[in-house]
């Protein structure tokens, strides 16, 4: 029990030391506006943003409901920047990575709202239905 509690509070504390981190790291890279890198960073920084804002619950007085609600905000920040590295990513590897951490991450948030007989999240469009930011929308 007491490692199940250990790794969810350093799941849960990650992103806490990972932003403060990124922002540091990025900010001595210079980052030409206009360019896919630019673009890459503005998703991920999005996705960030909304993950930690989804994680902020109140607490709804239901450990397993503010779990729910806390780890589908956190899962839906990984889908969220695995999207953008197939929008802007270019190693096959990596994308095939990117492509598993989508499938896996909606599998879980899945499973999480069917434990709680809760209903699920509206559908997403799979990653290969989105429309890549470098090609314009008919």
């Amino acid at each position: 029990m007491r490692s199940i509690r250990s790794t969810f509070i350093c799941a849960c504390l990650l992103p806490f030391f990972t932003v403060g981190a990124q922002a540091h790291d990025h900010a001595a890279l210079p980052v030409t506006h206009g360019t896919p890198e630019a673009a890459f960073m503005q998703d991920n920084q999005v996705a960030m943003d909304k993950m930690m804002a989804g994680m902020a619950i109140k607490p709804a007085g239901n450990i397993d409901e503010d779990f729910l609600a806390m780890m589908a905000s956190h899962h839906q920040g990984a889908i969220d920047m695995a999207m953008a590295e197939l929008r802007y990513g270019t190693h096959p590897q990596l994308r095939r990575i990117a492509q598993e951490i989508i499938v896996t991450q909606q599998q879980e948030i899945t499973a999480m709202y069917q434990a709680l007989g809760k209903p699920l999240p509206p559908s997403q469009p799979a990653p290969d239905q989105i429309t890549p930011v470098s090609q314009p929308v008919p």
